[in-house]
């Protein structure tokens, strides 16, 4: 980084269905290099701005973090106008602030929340479809809802890491895990301090297979346990799940 660079720090909302993902990736559309983009146009430099984490394709996002360093004095109010007017109506920058020089969006970061929202009518209405799972079938909620519990604190999450999974170590923290039923939907929201590939919508893919019964929640500690993706169930669908937030030191 240059040492006349500003730091910037961008909160961010996306439309996960039409990316494949956030992470840049040749000849595909994604919501990083959608950023790179803009931002090159705005102000004629290159830079590649660093999310808090990779969402996958048709992930979405709440409160996606970006950070990057600009030498352009940009007011932070114009930035966020000046994107939001180039990015196209799928991704929404939120907020733009200037950060201390060793601020970086994924390093800094204290701690993740993601939300899995699961549809529970009969019929799915088309306006809400990108967003949910639709799943009508009989749910035993409260059995998801102790096996949830069951992956508070630190564990290796390797049951429920994709196999492609790249991580120096699988072990992770969490402190909230919780089903909550809303009318008309059925929500997961899990937060800690990292999450593997996969892992969360793994997670949800296996509570549910104790929902329906193909799973007893008596076999839920060995899943965990045994450290080994062919234990756990399906993964669950990418457009049930968002990134809410990402929590930083005195923020």
């Amino acid at each position: 980084m240059q040492n006349d660079a500003l730091m910037w720090k961008l909160v961010l909302a996306y439309d996960g269905t039409d990316f494949h993902g956030w992470q840049v990736q040749p000849d595909r559309l994604t919501v990083q290099g959608l950023l790179r983009d803009a931002l090159a146009r705005i102000t004629g430099e290159d830079v590649l701005p660093q999310g808090s984490g990779r969402t996958d394709a048709g992930v979405h996002a709440l409160g996606q973090v970006a950070s990057f360093a600009l030498a352009a004095p940009i007011p932070e109010t114009n930035m966020v106008r000046a994107l939001n007017r180039i990015l196209p109506s799928s991704v929404r920058v939120l907020s733009a602030a200037r950060m201390a020089h060793d601020f970086h969006a994924r390093h800094s970061a204290l701690a993740k929340t993601y939300e899995y929202r699961i549809f529970r009518g009969t019929i799915c209405p088309p306006w809400q479809a990108r967003y949910v799972y639709a799943l009508n079938t009989p749910l035993d909620v409260d059995a998801m809802q102790r096996c949830a519990r069951m992956i508070l604190g630190e564990h290796d999450f390797t049951s429920f890491a994709a196999s492609d999974s790249d991580a120096r170590s699988n072990v992770r923290c969490l402190d909230a895990s919780d089903w909550m039923e809303e009318p008309g939907l059925l929500l997961y929201r899990v937060r800690g301090n990292g999450f593997l590939h996969h892992m969360v919508r793994n997670l949800v893919g296996t509570f549910l297979e104790v929902g329906r019964g193909n799973l007893a929640e008596t076999e839920f500690p060995a899943i965990l346990a045994a450290r080994s993706r062919d234990e756990a169930g399906p993964t669950a669908p990418a457009r049930g799940l968002f990134l809410v937030n990402v929590d930083y030191p005195n923020h």
